[in-house]
């Protein structure tokens, strides 16, 4: 992949004129580490058209298809969507922030007109008449959409191994796996092949992939994104998130979706974050653990308050709300869901049909056992609201803005042998439960989480810190983000 990165300087000459003419120079853009904001004033300057951008994205797609990222390009849409912002633009500097800049969107999050599998067979030909409304607010704002991306299969899962499409490779390994379960999305913006995108995060499917492909991802709290349009697992706890190069872009992104500004962090020193190391810091990798001790150290260096504070009985609310709320809630939301759609799939076909062994697994276990009955349902509800309270009051009692840990308490691993196990400090540990182990919280207690890259480990991994803060103080987790990743920077 280190090549194909190599290979994707794009050398664009944006005027008319041979690179021997001194008054209109070649213009060099490396499209792969374009972010949003680079397009942005590259289209506005006149110095890139979006058609060329867009020919740029696909032929990187195009080379990079080992990467199975996607599950389905629109190119012939996305070509004339391009051609159409240039025409605009060239007439009008009063256009919409987005326009002229393709996303990419996970292929359980409805676009109109593109189909919409879920990464599952049975749903292959099943093409959504409306979209997403997220969706829809981007498209609004300009943008529009590349391609559909590969995912686990319906989102049951943590590495993208899809046996129906193929596992999703990782862009700075291509025998590890991406993460996931949004992990196309993530290998397309860290491979170069989109500047932004869209996941769904149910137990960290954002913030898993975005930690271990190197880039930023963001699950805002429960409720703030209207994330109908979905194919669902829980609505309990399933939201549409946002996947970009920096936090720069998901800011952007997420002020077009509320329609409210962020306000900056003037005075880093005033920022308080708690480090609950008990738990979130329990088994990590030897290697992970180095890097996330160095960029906590830059960060108080900087003036940041880390106050080293636990949050006691936080595993066991966990375990008597993740699962029963997620199990209890598909087998009827799911159901609900493909014949509302119009998707003439039953869900005893989609459950017989699935691919993935880890997936048809689940399903067989609700087959066999059934699913989790009212009352377990109503007790889990309980333990949610008792979480609830506990991570309100761990933040007011501290006076903290946020809490800060490592996202995943190990990297990347080979795709191949993963389905199950995968290895940690020499011990083979269960895949799912070792990669949601500091995700998964959020979900339940429906907090905002943005996982922020912060270094490589010395066997060339990309590692990530989650910031998290309490339900409904989006715009403060993602200033606080901004400058924190903006410390890290500087400290390079």
């Amino acid at each position: 992949m280190k090549q194909f990165i190599a290979s994707a300087i794009i050398v664009l000459c944006l005027v008319s004129c041979s690179t021997e003419d001194a008054e209109h120079p070649t213009v060099e853009f490396d499209v792969s580490s374009m972010t949003v904001r680079d397009i942005q004033r590259a289209l506005s300057n006149g110095e890139i058209t979006s058609a060329t951008l867009m020919q740029s994205y696909l032929e990187n797609a195009s080379r990079s298809r080992d990467l199975n990222a996607f599950i389905s390009v629109g190119e012939e849409s996305a070509l004339k969507s391009a051609k159409d912002a240039d025409t605009r633009i060239g007439v009008n500097k009063d256009y919409p922030p987005l326009l002229g800049i393709p996303i990419v969107v996970k292929d359980n999050i409805h676009v109109a007109g593109m189909t919409n599998t879920a990464g599952t067979p049975s749903l292959l030909n099943y093409v959504p008449e409306t979209s997403n409304p997220i969706v829809e607010k981007l498209q609004a704002a300009g943008a529009f959409v590349l391609g559909k991306t590969n995912m686990h299969e319906l989102a049951f899962g943590v590495t993208s191994n899809n046996a129906h499409f193929g596992a999703v490779g990782n862009p700075h390994n291509e025998s590890m796996f991406a993460g996931g379960s949004s992990g196309g999305t993530a290998a397309a913006i860290a491979a170069g092949l989109a500047p932004a995108g869209l996941g769904t995060d149910t137990g960290g499917s954002v913030r898993i992939p975005a930690a271990l492909t190197g880039i930023v991802g963001y699950r805002p709290s429960s409720g703030l994104y209207d994330s109908s349009a979905v194919t669902p697992i829980s609505s309990t706890r399933d939201t549409v998130g946002l996947m970009a190069r920096d936090v720069s872009d998901v800011i952007l992104l997420h002020e077009i979706i509320v329609g409210e500004r962020v306000p900056a962090f003037k005075i880093v020193t005033k920022i308080r974050l708690g480090v609950p190391r008990d738990y979130f810091f329990n088994n990590l990798d030897v290697e992970l653990a180095e890097v996330v001790d160095n960029a906590l150290a830059e960060l108080q260096n900087a003036g940041i308050t880390l106050v080293e504070t636990d949050i006691h009985g936080i595993a066991d609310l966990i375990l008597a709300t993740g699962f029963p709320i997620v199990l209890h809630e598909v087998v009827r939301e799911l159901p609900e869901y493909l014949d509302a759609q119009g998707t003439n799939v039953s869900y005893e076909e989609l459950a017989s049909k699935t691919a993935s062994a880890d997936v048809k697994s689940i399903f067989g276990m609700l087959a066999d056992g059934g699913p989790i009955d009212d009352e377990a349902y109503a007790a889990a509800l309980e333990a949610r609201k008792t979480m609830q309270q506990l991570m309100q009051q761990y933040f007011a009692s501290n006076n903290l803005d946020g809490m800060i840990f490592p996202t995943t308490i190990l990297p990347a691993r080979p795709k191949s042998g993963s389905d199950e196990t995968v290895e940690l400090n020499g011990q083979r540990v269960p895949t799912f439960p070792a990669y949601i182990q500091n995700t998964e919280q959020a979900t339940i207690a429906g907090l905002p989480s943005i996982s922020i890259p912060v270094g490589m480990t010395a066997s060339g991994l990309p590692v990530g810190l989650d910031l998290e803060g309490p339900a409904g103080a989006d715009a403060i987790i993602l200033a606080v983000a901004l400058a924190i990743e903006e410390i890290l920077e500087n400290a390079e």
